[in-house]
């Protein structure tokens, strides 16, 4: 039987401390008891964030002030095709009156979740676990003894994601800087991901691998790793990412580089428009740094990925 998709609209309210809002369905409803992020039907002549924003004052008797596009991801349940337009809520007025749901539950990245959750909202729980500023190493240009020190900079200033891509290294200096760099990042609770090379990451213990876009667009299965992205520069890589599966993507460059000197640069409005409407989280990259998280976020990015200026923060 072939059900009409149905559009809804999901919000992730967030918290100053990084918490985000579930709530569980009331016994009269579809998937009593379940837990899901608060939101609702798109009506004929709404726009999703329209939706949403009258969802959440009728559910929660809160006004959205400010909010922003973040995943679509489609599910397809017994009694209806479901696609799900899910936004940050980032700001927004009046206290939480809740009308609909048997209970609230606030939860930070990384804890347990109530159970059961409703099966389009399982993937979203990881993705919240993702940082939202990415480092990526540059020991070969540097050195490592200087990599690993500012390493240990931004990782005390709250970096939790780092990319380790090292093409520069002979095979024995890349694995004993992987090395390193793996026990200063796990020290500090965060994820290290190894660019191309899946042997090394796999013997050293490493959290995931990073592809590259030549070899994302080569890969027919997503890699046995809990954490795995590839690097994108156009919608067709884009999508192919999420069709794998994988954890997140890299869009870019937003602004001119040196790494890729005379690649067009995207700037906000193309980087937004590349990047909507995905499953994956995108993380807007080229010439940016930590004062670009707001535009970026804004942009729909889930966040900043950076060679140079993840370091350069640190110092």
């Amino acid at each position: 039987m072939t059900h009409k998709r149905v559009e809804v609209a999901a919000g992730v309210l967030l918290r100053a401390d990084g918490a985000y809002l579930l709530g569980q369905r009331a016994p009269d409803t579809v998937y009593a008891g379940y837990w899901e992020f608060p939101g609702g039907k798109v009506e004929p002549g709404e726009t999703p964030a329209q939706a949403l924003c009258r969802e959440l004052d009728e559910e929660l008797g809160i006004r959205v002030t400010r909010l922003r596009p973040w995943l679509r991801r489609e599910h397809r349940y017994e009694h209806a095709h479901v696609r799900l337009h899910f936004f940050e809520v980032v700001a927004w007025e009046g206290e939480l009156d809740d009308k609909v749901h048997s209970a609230l539950a606030w939860r930070r990245p990384g804890e347990a979740a109530p159970e059961p959750m409703l099966p389009a909202n399982g993937p979203i729980l990881k993705a919240l676990r993702l940082p939202r500023m990415m480092g990526i190493t540059q020991a070969a240009q540097v050195g490592v003894d200087a990599q690993l020190a500012a390493l240990e900079r931004a990782l005390e200033r709250g970096l939790r994601l780092v990319q380790l891509r090292e093409r520069g290294l002979d095979p024995a200096a890349r694995e004993d800087f992987a090395c390193a760099a793996l026990a200063r990042v796990h020290a500090r609770g965060g994820l290290l991901l190894i660019n191309t090379d899946a042997g090394l990451a796999q013997r050293i213990g490493a959290d995931g691998v990073h592809l590259p876009a030549d070899r994302l667009m080569a890969t027919a299965t997503r890699p046995g790793f809990e954490w795995v992205g590839a690097s994108c520069h156009s919608r067709a890589e884009l999508e192919h990412a999420a069709a794998l599966g994988l954890d997140y993507a890299l869009l870019g460059p937003v602004r001119p580089t040196t790494t890729h000197p005379g690649e067009p640069a995207l700037g906000w409005p193309g980087f937004a428009g590349l990047a909507a409407g995905l499953p994956v989280p995108v993380f807007a990259l080229g010439g940016l740094g930590e004062r670009d998280m707001e535009p970026a976020r804004d942009a729909g990015a889930h966040g900043i990925a950076a060679i140079r200026g993840a370091w350069a923060a640190a110092e």
